[in-house]
């Protein structure tokens, strides 16, 4: 099978490394790919958000299979002109995509199939926005409606903060503070049936504590010992599966990963948000714990004939993820500056290195190309040998300003 991977962050190559270990692909393309993938794929310079120039791409190539990793891609359309040409496209259409691209029309969806999920109005004023902080109260949560790459969301006591946000954004989607613990769970799905894989955690704060400013996530973790027995279970019944059913009734089917960030709260299971593509840092754990070859469900995904498949295999152990960010994330980020280490961090197996934001420099020189720069990932029996091996990784590795936060699963571990 020959599979091209649209995208270039650590998300994509965590796609990569998993594809690359599928017996079943025998070429593996990415476009447009980063210093990392280049390791494990041919890359291509392509523009991602052209749908022509990418189907262009997998025709040449012979493309067996497209997997489309971002959202902006998805939200753009890129997968409609492959699935026009006859392409296998693992994402959704532009149309279905919008269940990530626009926060309201999620809402309306949801309201639709009877999910669970947060109060809220539609706000395009300043008069809006504020009636509607008054009417939730602290904390309040304001979510800028369209793509914002995982940093649109502002959560604070702070209302002159909240009223700001607003004000920046277009259009705004202002609701209730859920409480409790979150989680992220990913389901595969060809538009009817739905395969959900297992749950994980990620830390939005860029320091320790959850503190400082929403990032795109700094780090993951799964399995989940503190959750709920039986939540896949329910989130399936009560959430994805209702989802899907809609988007197929509305006309809009969905076909491809649907992401559910849900918050476990006093009152039950709320849906926060849904996206319309693997989550990153989630993914690099993900992936990391399954054992089932990859290529083949997101192919049965993309030709509808998932319900023929069999149940997904898991590691028994546990997967830790630890992102180094660059100096400024997320506000400003610096970029250009020449990585060490990446060679020794993966020496001795423990530990593997995703690229996010990297570019090749002179000869094998890798420089930071964006805020996300790495995902140090490791498995081990469980979190806490896991946790110590991807920190192990991160110590070996160095570039002008690094950061990264050195709490990732640190109270599960304990």
């Amino acid at each position: 099978m020959k599979v091209l991977v649209i995208g270039g962050g650590a998300r994509e190559h965590a796609l990569c490394r998993s594809l690359s270990h599928d017996p079943a692909v025998t070429e593996l393309h990415c476009a447009p790919g980063n210093a990392g993938i280049a390791r494990v794929a041919t890359v291509h310079p392509v523009d991602q958000l052209d749908g022509a120039e990418v189907t262009a791409l997998a025709r040449r190539l012979g493309a067996d299979l497209v997997v489309v990793g971002p959202e902006a891609p998805l939200v753009a359309g890129v997968a409609d002109p492959l699935r026009a040409a006859g392409i296998p496209v693992f994402g959704p259409s532009a149309e279905a995509a919008q269940l990530e691209g626009s926060k309201a029309f999620a809402k309306d969806v949801m309201a639709g199939a009877g999910v669970p999920t947060a109060r809220s109005y539609i706000c395009t004023t300043a008069e809006e926005a504020a009636a509607a902080l008054d009417a939730f109260g602290a904390p309040y949560v304001v979510k800028d409606d369209g793509l914002a790459a995982g940093k649109g969301v502002v959560v604070t006591s702070d209302r002159e903060a909240a009223l700001a946000h607003a004000a920046s954004c277009e259009r705004v989607v202002i609701e209730e503070y859920l409480d409790g613990p979150e989680v992220s769970l990913f389901a595969i799905t060809d538009g009817s049936t739905v395969l959900p894989l297992v749950p994980a955690q990620d830390f939005k704060r860029a320091l320790d504590g959850d503190e400082g400013p929403n990032t795109g996530g700094m780090g993951a973790y799964s399995p989940l010992p503190w959750a709920p027995e039986g939540l896949v279970a329910e989130v399936l019944e009560t959430v994805l599966q209702p989802t899907v059913d809609e988007l197929r009734r509305r006309g809009t089917p969905f076909s491809g990963l649907l992401y559910a960030g849900l918050a476990l709260t006093s009152r039950g299971t709320r849906v926060i948000e849904f996206n319309a593509r693997f989550g990153d840092p989630e993914t690099q754990v993900v992936l990391a714990r399954l054992e089932t070859p990859l290529a083949g469900v997101l192919l049965a995904a993309a030709e509808g004939t998932l319900a023929g498949l069999e149940p997904l295999r898991w590691s028994e152990g546990a997967a830790v993820t630890v992102v180094l960010a660059s100096e400024g994330y997320p506000a400003a980020p610096r970029t250009g500056d020449p990585i060490e280490g990446l060679d020794e961090a993966e020496a001795d197996g423990t530990a593997f290195v995703l690229h996010a934001g990297t570019r090749a420099g002179e000869g094998d020189e890798v420089l930071t190309a964006g805020g996300r720069v790495l995902s140090v990932t490791a498995t081990g029996a469980d979190l806490a040998e896991a946790r110590t091996k991807a920190y192990a990784g991160v110590a070996k590795i160095s570039f002008k300003g690094a950061q990264h936060r050195t709490d990732i699963a640190l109270k599960v571990a304990r």
